[in-house]
């Protein structure tokens, strides 16, 4: 009888060398495909494909929102993609908004995202990749909530509530068109990977036998590639990873698990290779975020008036009513919430609503949850005062004691026109609040008579995670993209313009440059250069001998006017007007465009 217990463990049935048998490669998949992260990994995805729909029904031919930022995203992409392998040095240098320099910087880049623009080429790879993205984006808020809250030590059904609360709340789907500011899941799962490698969780506190350099490393690469996306929610995560830090290392000095000095001197408490994980991960961090940097504090030099102003921070920032309103694409809540959204200047931005169900049990998980007492307030505290900050300028004092310190002393906040956006750490907060109120429930439940099947119980639990999904359905649409003039965008002669001009449908314009990438003149982002108004005044008045010499002096070559899209617009005139033959100018229709060459 012992001999067959103590088979595999030394014996001479595992070749005497005290190694476990190699598993059968049928079991070994199957433990793969059984897999709590498997699950979660795979669940994440297909609740983001369901959540989304009908984003996937028509992946090449439609964008979800609408024609404006998606397009400009979607170029965005396949930009980096075509510039980081070619001429990475000048990757800041985009097609667009000629002849400005760094404009690529003029909006978040997106540039963790280059590895996809490498796939496929052309306009249609260039919706298929920001469809796909944009779904992807949701699911992994859902994993990297789940990877953190499971890491911190709660239970599947909290880590499921919190997920859905951080990946779905109906404050998200009034940025459905922004996937930078969707695209936040890399901060949960950063955070959670940090936690693994330190041995950290709310439960078990700081275990150094659990504590692994290689989780430590991972978490500071996801930290980094975060902040690549973008600084609208990148910058933020910075200063949060400090806090963490500095809250970490005040714990450390506030309950030490052995003295100090004794810590001090044997330097066990805190592993040697873990502090260089740290440093490492924490320089290459920083260096990502200074070559981000960089071309920004040139666009800022070049164009002052891209830093946000206190007049931006009031039209943006939400009043204290945005908190308990939800957005018009909140499928549940818009038209119970439609009276308060009608007080909303900028709905898209100011109404933050997280949903009543986390809230309902972030209030029950300060009194009853599997965080401790002092956790619980730490939490409390963030979600009250990340709130507050979303406020921006519209609290009591007008922001003096709460948000402008912030917006005055800490490098690159002035760069931030929508304080509201900061509701996502109040969400995060919330969500493990709930999450540890949950696990709370389940301790209880086990003791439960009147539930003795375990089925029984997980249905209950996951009742809650039910709710969050129906609060967080959006009702987005999702427009047709116009079949690009492909003929006639690749007969002009680059530089071009493209007519009619203004910033929405310049950002089609940006997506159509996806198939062949032109210099051209148009371009919409965060904010305007004046040399985009300059060439609009310009072109109003073509093609008289002022407007040609001018567009030739700018090194213009070609001026491309749909007819499709004139019509009604400053710019119909063009179409009509006899163009003096002394000028040199060439007309030329091609399609449904006439193209107009000035050299």
């Amino acid at each position: 009888m012992s001999d067959s217990l103590t088979v595999g463990r030394g014996s001479a049935s595992s070749g005497e060398t005290g190694e476990l048998p190699a598993r059968p490669p049928r079991q070994s998949r199957r433990r793969f495909l059984t897999h709590e992260w498997t699950l979660a990994s795979i669940g994440s995805v297909l609740l983001a494909v369901v959540m989304t729909w009908p984003v996937m029904l028509h992946p090449a031919s439609r964008l979800p929102w609408d024609l404006g930022d998606p397009a400009l995203q979607a170029w965005q992409m396949a930009w980096a993609g075509h510039a980081l392998p070619r001429d990475p040095v000048h990757v800041f240098h985009s097609n667009t908004f000629y002849p400005e320099w760094y404009s690529f910087a003029f909006s978040d880049t997106l540039m963790g995202y280059a590895p996809a623009g490498l796939i496929g080429s052309g306009v249609t790879a260039a919706i298929v990749r920001y469809n796909i993205l944009f779904v992807l984006a949701f699911a992994l808020a859902f994993l990297g909530m789940y990877a953190l809250v499971r890491q911190l030590g709660g239970t599947v059904a909290g880590a499921a509530l919190a997920g859905a609360v951080f990946s779905f709340a109906p404050w998200r789907w009034a940025h459905a068109g922004h996937l930078n500011i969707l695209s936040s899941g890399g901060i949960a799962l950063a955070f959670a990977m940090l936690a693994r490698g330190h041995g950290y969780s709310f439960r078990h506190g700081y275990r150094p036998d659990r504590a692994d350099v290689r989780w430590i490393v991972a978490g500071w690469i996801v930290a980094a590639w975060q902040l690549s996306l973008g600084f609208s929610i990148g910058l933020p995560f910075a200063y949060a990873l400090v806090l963490v830090i500095v809250l970490a290392f005040g714990h450390w000095l506030l309950f030490p698990r052995a003295g100090r000095a004794e810590w001090w001197r044997t330097r066990k408490a805190f592993p040697r290779r873990l502090l260089i994980a740290n440093v490492g991960g924490g320089a290459v961090f920083a260096l990502v975020g200074a070559l981000m940097a960089r071309p920004y504090l040139k666009v800022f030099e070049q164009h002052p008036y891209a830093r946000r102003g206190i007049p931006q921070l009031e039209e943006f920032g939400p009043p204290p009513l945005g908190l308990v309103t939800a957005p018009e694409e909140s499928w549940l809540w818009a038209g119970p919430h439609a009276g308060m959204r009608e007080s909303l200047t900028a709905q898209g931005e100011m109404a933050v609503f997280m949903g009543y169900t986390v809230l309902v049990l972030a209030l029950v998980g300060l009194v009853v949850s599997t965080w401790s007492l002092r956790l619980r307030a730490l939490l409390a505290a963030g979600a009250v005062i990340a709130a507050v900050l979303a406020l921006g300028v519209k609290v009591p004092g007008d922001g003096r004691f709460t948000y402008l310190p912030l917006y005055n002393h800490l490098p690159g906040w002035d760069g931030m026109r929508t304080p509201g956006r900061l509701i996502m750490w109040s969400t995060v907060c919330a969500a493990v609040l709930a999450a540890g109120a949950i696990g709370a429930l389940a301790e209880r439940l086990r003791g439960f008579a009147a539930l003795p099947r375990p089925a029984a119980r997980h249905a209950l639990l996951l009742l809650p995670v039910a709710l969050v999904l129906v609060e967080g359905v959006g009702a987005v649409p999702h427009p047709y993209v116009p079949k690009a003039p492909t003929a006639a965008l690749r007969a002009a002669e680059p530089p071009l313009l493209i007519l009619p001009f203004d910033h929405v449908p310049n950002q089609l314009y940006m997506l159509w440059s996806a198939d062949g990438l032109p210099k051209m003149v148009n371009g919409g982002s965060g904010f305007a250069p004046s040399s985009q108004f300059h060439f609009r005044d310009v072109a109003a008045t073509f093609p008289d001998a002022g407007s040609v010499q001018t567009l030739r002096a700018d090194g213009i070559r070609t001026l491309v006017v749909l007819r499709d899209r004139v019509a009604g617009t400053p710019f119909a005139r063009v179409l009509t007007a006899p163009v003096p033959v002394e000028l040199g100018v060439r007309r030329v229709e091609v399609g449904d465009a006439v193209l107009f060459y000035l050299d």
